[in-house]
């Protein structure tokens, strides 16, 4: 048998704009892989999605500013990869501990987590950590299902926003949910709907995005059933009539000026992936979210002269 610090899924590449492999004292952002989906309730294989973003992100870094962020990420924020988390295999509590306890290391230090899902449940332990650090927080999810709901057992990828507000992480006011398209539960969170969403503009929806939170501490994650399955196949719980790549991107792309204290992206299946799609513009989205972090680091990378792409601007 192999010990917990063995991964049977974890591949030799690293997020491509990542300078260290280590948390140090100037590190301001710890990429770390969650090869989990113990919690799945359709297809598995989210387990892969760490190594396969992370090689996905490869195709990245012949551009060193990715467009259309006027700076280069890897010279703009320390951003620290360490790999994926060691939890023994079908040990669903203890992978949960682990996640707990990492995302509470890094938050003491003063980074901010960024976590490569697995399965959704692994939002839930960042929740419980980031929550002793900053109290109740305000959340941008993106999904097509609300997760909340209340029939699921303990480890159930549906019911993490259940078990969140229950235990008192979040604030409930100031929670959205963009591109819901599935049954949802009786949390009071604000739901954008993907079908409400086809015809509309960025631009509004980012503001009703920004409205909600405010300048409350707010975490970000994005389940990549979000997307319509056209862009993003490879996931356990697709979902037809959803959002468009180039439309979430965009959505992303405009929401700096919050007060990010923690990001992850899930879901991602690789068995269901075709020709890396899924993989590439997960890596994508995980690349704007850093700039987000970026910029949330250091304001002046948006200075009006800097800052001439349409897709950046706000208004």
């Amino acid at each position: 048998m192999t010990d917990a610090n063995y991964s049977l899924y974890q591949g030799t590449h690293k997020y491509v704009f990542a300078r260290q492999q280590q948390m140090d004292a100037q590190t301001q952002v710890v990429i770390a892989g969650i090869p989990f989906d113990l919690a799945t309730s359709g297809r598995p294989g989210a387990r892969f999605g760490p190594a396969a973003i992370r090689q996905a992100s490869v195709n990245l870094g012949w551009e060193k500013k990715r467009h259309p962020w006027p700076f280069a990420l890897r010279d703009a924020l320390s951003i620290a990869d360490i790999g994926d988390l060691a939890f023994s295999h079908g040990d669903a509590k203890g992978a949960m501990e682990a996640v707990h306890d990492h995302v509470s290391q890094v938050v003491k230090g003063g980074a901010i987590p960024f976590m490569l899902g697995g399965d959704h449940l692994i939002t839930l332990p960042a929740l419980q950590a980031v929550h002793a650090k900053h109290g109740p927080v305000a959340v941008v999810h993106f999904d097509a299902h609300s997760d909340d709901y209340s029939g699921g057992s303990e480890f159930d990828h549906g019911s993490v926003f259940y078990h969140a507000r229950k235990q008192g992480l979040l604030q409930d006011d100031k929670v959205i949910q963009i591109g819901i398209r599935t049954e949802q539960g009786s949390s009071p969170f604000k739901v954008l709907s993907a079908d409400e969403l086809w015809h509309s503009k960025a631009e509004e929806v980012v503001k009703r995005i920004k409205n909600t939170v405010g300048d409350a501490p707010v975490y970000l994650t994005f389940d990549i059933d979000c997307l319509d399955p056209v862009y993003a196949p490879g996931t356990g719980t697709p979902v037809s009539g959803g959002l468009s790549g180039p439309f979430v991107l965009e959505l992303l792309r405009k929401l700096h000026g919050l007060n990010w204290v923690g990001m992850d992206l899930v879901e991602v299946s690789p068995p269901y992936d075709q020709s890396q799609i899924t993989s590439l513009l997960a890596a994508t989205m995980m690349t704007d979210m850093l700039c987000l972090l970026a910029c949330q680091q250091n304001p002046q990378l948006l200075n009006p002269d800097g800052c001439s792409a349409k897709t950046l601007a706000t208004a």
